[in-house]
């Protein structure tokens, strides 16, 4: 299975626990399983190392020892990833247009009058700042 290349986002499984170690900070293999359990996913001990072994892999996830086990963290901030997914998603989905992207969101959802709000003070605010 060599050559695959990693992905800036993550797999569905990945953002799950990527979830967890976000919320819980330094978390062990029985943490993540217990609230992968309490989210209604029950993996096995063993799934849940392979998964944090490609996560470290990837750059997202690092890991000490501690007593006989490892403890596991996210490498990468939860803005950050955040940022990179929508990047993916705008660059592939739309063709690397913001425009189109937010013009999507705008006809497909409806979007409360609260949000909508929200999204022109967040425009306002990065026009005041002179974003380009």
């Amino acid at each position: 299975m060599a050559g695959r290349q990693s992905s800036r986002t993550f797999t569905e499984v990945e953002l799950e626990f990527m979830q967890v170690l976000w919320s819980r900070g330094d978390v062990t293999t029985e943490d993540v399983q217990a609230a992968l359990r309490k989210q209604g996913r029950d993996l096995a001990d063993g799934s849940i190392r392979k998964i944090l072994s490609i996560l470290k892999r990837k750059g997202h996830v690092e890991r000490r020892k501690e007593g006989r086990g490892f403890v596991y963290s996210a490498k990468v901030p939860k803005a950050q990833a955040d940022r990179s997914m929508v990047m993916d998603l705008m660059e592939r989905a739309f063709g690397g247009s913001a425009t189109l992207m937010v013009a999507s969101l705008l006809d497909t959802r409806a979007l409360h009058k609260k949000e909508m709000e929200e999204i022109k003070r967040l425009i306002a605010e990065s026009e005041s700042e002179g974003r380009k």
